[in-house]
């Protein structure tokens, strides 16, 4: 496990590796900050944004994504770094409420999530949208923390967590209707230390999942059981992904200790904020699809 970056984010969030440009892209919610890794030379820039981006996909251009940001979805190129283009307005600009964890669907359908933005403050004013070619749909209300979101296309399936549940469920998912059906618990954080973070499936179809406050990275087989934990020397990761030439890399995000909250000091001389990046897992990943407009 090493620093890939060592600079520290204030709550580093959704790393998506872009095959494209061989580079692990990722965001600063609180710091308003888009990072751009390049694991070949070990630069790291970042990227000012006019607000918290909370998750972002690519599309089929190359250096441009959309960007979950506050409430609402622009399209935004590197090469033009003054310009966000609306997408869409996701619901009213709620006090207090931002866009969370997102990702693509199999057929490049934009599912994300809201959220209220102290999530210390127990409040279930949160919801899950689907946003694709034919418009956007509501999946979910009454969310408190939406996310650990994650697909496996080979099995049909859907991931996804409210966080303060500790409870990570699945769904039976059609990515030609779009359809999310017969939700049920997937995996209980019960009796384990942290709660259910971030997460990406691995192309063997296992569900990594961050333990944010938990130390660790684990492995939940298809079957839903513990099959292996990686443990961390920074308190809060946030989600794993996998990156380079040969998506053998996880990277990990993690939450740092300038966001206002609480945060242990890091093992081994390792900063919290810190990405992370871990050799030697055994398995590989997958590669988001493009957002399909």
């Amino acid at each position: 496990i090493d620093a890939a970056v060592a600079t520290p984010a204030r709550l580093g969030e959704c790393p998506l590796w872009d095959p494209v440009a061989e580079a692990l892209y990722w965001t600063d919610i609180e710091g308003r900050v888009l990072h751009r890794y390049d694991p070949a030379i070990g630069l790291d820039t970042t990227r000012g944004m006019p607000g918290r981006v909370g998750s972002f996909v690519r599309t089929s251009t190359p250096d441009e994504f959309v960007l979950a940001m506050e409430h609402r979805l622009v399209r935004h190129r590197l090469t033009d770094p003054g310009r966000f283009e609306p997408v869409i307005d996701l619901l009213p600009a709620v006090p207090g409420n931002r866009l969370n964890d997102g990702r693509t669907d199999p057929a490049g359908r934009f599912v994300v999530g809201t959220m209220h933005e102290d999530p210390t403050a127990g409040r279930a004013t949160g919801s899950l949208h689907q946003i694709g070619p034919d418009g956007s749909r509501v999946l979910r209300t009454g969310v408190g923390i939406p996310n650990a979101l994650a697909f496996d296309p080979a099995r049909g399936r859907v991931y996804w967590a409210d966080t303060p549940t500790r409870q990570v469920v699945v769904a039976d998912y059609d990515p030609d209707r779009g359809a999310w059906e017969h939700e049920r618990l997937f995996f209980d954080y019960a009796g384990l230390p942290g709660l259910p973070d971030g997460a990406c499936v691995d192309a063997e179809g296992g569900y990594w999942s961050a333990s944010v406050m938990g130390w660790a990275v684990i492995r939940v087989s298809p079957e839903g059981t513990v099959d292996e934990r990686i443990e961390l020397p920074l308190e809060k990761p946030s989600m794993p992904a996998f990156g380079g030439p040969d998506l053998a890399t996880m990277y990990v995000t993690t939450i740092g200790a300038e966001g206002g909250r609480p945060c242990a000091p890091g093992h081994d001389g390792f900063v919290p904020g810190s990405l992370l990046a871990i050799e030697g897992i055994g398995v590989t990943g997958v590669v988001d699809p493009v957002f399909g407009g």
